[in-house]
């Protein structure tokens, strides 16, 4: 079988000073990110994501019981610190989620809503910074359920981009329970993964 995670141990991952500002920098010219994304928790009876950069470090890590109905989801780091926290967004139009900077409940970062239309359109969801300021907000294009869709800032600007893995050795496919994650300058890591989190709720297989 094809070796998914070569590496376990790793330097936590420690949130940005502020992810809502993360949102809106990274102009400087740096390569991409890419992670590998796993839609597997580590914990037995879990749902959930690990993720590995690309030397096969764990980097972020989702735990999801099964029995949880909470609408409630955090992101962690390798260690299990909690980065983010999502909360469904109750009495609203249409799959709409909160999310808030480490298990904080108040003063929420941005809010991911689910693009509703009759018409045949790209358009999965868009990203609202909360409080404004200098921070940009994304939508996201493609097909989740493919794993090809891009997330693209107010400029129209692709800042990450959800692809299928492929082995290096004879183009061997992992389906789409492993896939790959780019990160570009103009959006935080953590932003990008956030994204990943909820696209899953939106359009995932227990979807349909």
């Amino acid at each position: 079988m094809t070796k998914v995670h070569p590496n376990i141990s790793a330097e936590s991952r420690t949130p940005p000073p502020s992810v809502a500002a993360a949102i809106g920098v990274g102009e400087v010219e740096t390569p991409p990110e890419v992670l590998t994304v796993w839609k597997k928790s580590l914990l037995f009876n879990c749902n959930g994501f690990t993720v590995f950069d690309a030397k096969g470090n764990l980097v972020f890590r989702v735990d999801n019981y099964v029995s949880d109905n909470r609408g409630e989801i955090v992101l962690m780091d390798s260690s299990g610190k909690p980065l983010l926290t999502f909360r469904r967004k109750k009495l609203s139009l249409g799959d709409h989620w909160v999310v808030y900077n480490g298990e904080e409940h108040s003063n929420p970062l941005f809010s991911v809503k689910k693009h509703v239309t009759f018409l045949n359109s790209k358009s999965l969801a868009h990203v609202t910074p909360c409080g404004g300021g200098a921070a940009r907000g994304f939508f996201i294009e493609g097909s989740y359920t493919q794993r090809s869709c891009s997330v693209y800032d107010d400029s129209r600007r692709q800042v990450a981009e959800i692809r299928r893995k492929e082995t290096t050795a004879g183009g061997v496919r992992f389906g789409v329970d492993v896939f790959r994650l780019v990160v570009r300058p103009g959006i935080d890591v953590t932003v990008a993964m956030a994204v990943v989190i909820l696209l899953e709720q939106m359009f995932g297989s227990r979807k349909g």
